[in-house]
């Protein structure tokens, strides 16, 4: 980003007859992160953000927001005041975006979201000046975030959109007005706030409606739900799947512990190779690839491109323990359908030890809770996993239903609270040529557990 502060005021239909000459460089909400050129948004959560602006100033920031139903500011740095600093952060980012002009992709799905953009975003770079949403932040702060904070030079900018209740995407894409929409998969995630998958499914495909007319929607097509709304979309649409009926598929596919190989229907000469685990993961490749193909990438270029891709942190990676064990991390989120394609994968992989597995709490499920995680048992038996550990009050349900096929020293059942207890167990136990699975929803913090392994 690059303005003047008069632009932000024109750019906000501000009107002033004294306008500092600044420069801006870069929006900040976040105080601590604060630098010199940023432009700070006091915006409003669990603590009002103009109680930050100080800290703001002393880190640097060349001006700063200002809401006026708040007492006017001293003159240490210039201010914008605005009758709402939400509305003026969205504002402000869609008129950056229309400024830089980039192609727009944007990306939501129940899992896999952030996966497929980093995809994307790796595959659109061989040809492109490529940005994209950092980590995972897809919320009404998050987008404007990302637009606000892309280069001036951006050509692509790869937007991940998030939600947990109706509505929110189809803003964020009033904000983004995305070129090629995309949707990974519908499953359970913030079924609690929605109730069904159908509901899911409706909110999922607001990505859509503000779709640029000549635009394209590439969906997960072996999806009824997504199949039968996507009738209604008039826009280009294309699928991939494991089906043929979709427009890319797998049509071989080489899981290994680190990396999986793949060929496609599209071109059955060319290999591709992703550096993740997971079969579930060919299908978010699979996605990119569409939107490399229509955005006229050569295959060759998209191959490379993959299996050069850095995987986002604590989304199943291989890991260390400090006595030499294989530790797969995926601490960061949960639920049902990720759990099972993890399981499931963890199952393929050749290990000359024991595989172990720590599963915590998959939350935001309401009233499906009990039969969702009952649901995993059919996926867990001793033959493939030689001790459970369970994490939380929603886990006592799968425990119950595993009972059966374990013995108590092998199925052992945690609090929350317990994390310390869990650790201390997994150390004594954990052999150096064993493998062990940590999965939960992040709410669970697992990642402790981790650490305390590592």
């Amino acid at each position: 980003m690059k303005m003047k502060l008069r632009e932000v005021y024109s750019a906000l239909k501000i009107q002033s007859d004294q306008v500092a000459d600044v420069e801006i460089t870069g929006v900040c909400f976040d105080s601590r992160k604060a630098k010199k050129g940023d432009l700070f948004f006091p915006l409003q959560g669990e603590r009002d953000g103009h109680e930050f602006i100080n800290s703001a100033i002393e880190n640097g920031v060349s001006a700063t927001v200002w809401q006026s139903d708040h007492d006017i500011p001293n003159d240490k740095i210039p201010y914008v005041v605005v009758k709402n600093v939400s509305n003026a952060f969205e504002t402000l980012a869609k008129y950056y975006l229309n400024k830089v002009n980039p192609k727009v992709v944007a990306v939501t799905g129940s899992n896999g979201k952030t996966t497929t953009k980093d995809m994307i975003a790796k595959v659109l770079s061989t040809s492109n000046n490529v940005a994209k949403t950092p980590q995972n932040f897809n919320n009404e702060i998050g987008v404007p975030f990302t637009i606000l904070n892309m280069p001036t030079n951006t050509e692509v900018l790869v937007v991940e959109m998030g939600m947990d209740r109706p509505g929110q995407i189809n803003h964020l894409s009033s904000i983004a007005n995305p070129d090629i929409s995309v949707i990974t998969m519908i499953g359970e995630a913030h079924i609690e706030f929605f109730g069904t998958r159908d509901k899911i499914a409706d909110a999922k495909m607001e990505i859509t409606d503000h779709l640029q007319e000549d635009g394209s929607f590439i969906f997960n097509g072996d999806e009824p739900l997504l199949l039968e709304r996507a009738e209604k979309v008039e826009q280009n649409k294309l699928t991939f799947g494991n089906h043929n009926s979709n427009n890319i598929y797998a049509t071989e596919i080489k899981a290994g512990k680190t990396t999986t190989k793949f060929t496609t229907n599209l071109w059955p000469d060319l290999e591709f190779e992703i550096p993740m685990m997971g079969e579930y993961n060919v299908n978010n490749a699979l996605a990119a690839l569409l939107v490399g193909q229509i955005s006229h990438i050569k295959p060759e270029a998209m191959q490379e491109a993959l299996s050069e891709l850095f995987v986002t942190e604590n989304r199943t990676e291989w890991i260390k323990a400090k006595n030499g064990a294989d530790i797969l991390s995926d601490v960061y989120n949960s639920n049902p359908t990720a759990a099972i394609e993890v399981l499931n994968s963890l199952k393929e992989i050749k290990t000359d030890g024991r595989k172990l597995i720590v599963l915590g709490d998959m939350l935001e499920l309401g009233d499906a809770s009990k039969d969702l995680h009952e649901s995993l048992a059919k996926h867990i038996d001793a033959e493939n996993f030689a001790k459970v550990y369970l994490v939380g009050d929603y886990m006592k349900y799968l425990r119950d239903k595993l009972d059966n096929k374990y013995d108590s020293t092998d199925l052992l059942w945690y609090g929350k609270d317990q994390l310390t207890d869990l650790t201390k167990d997994l150390e004594k136990e954990l052999k150096p040529n064993d493998t062990v699975l940590l999965k939960a929803s992040h709410g669970i913090h697992l990642e402790n557990v981790l650490h305390g392994l590592m």
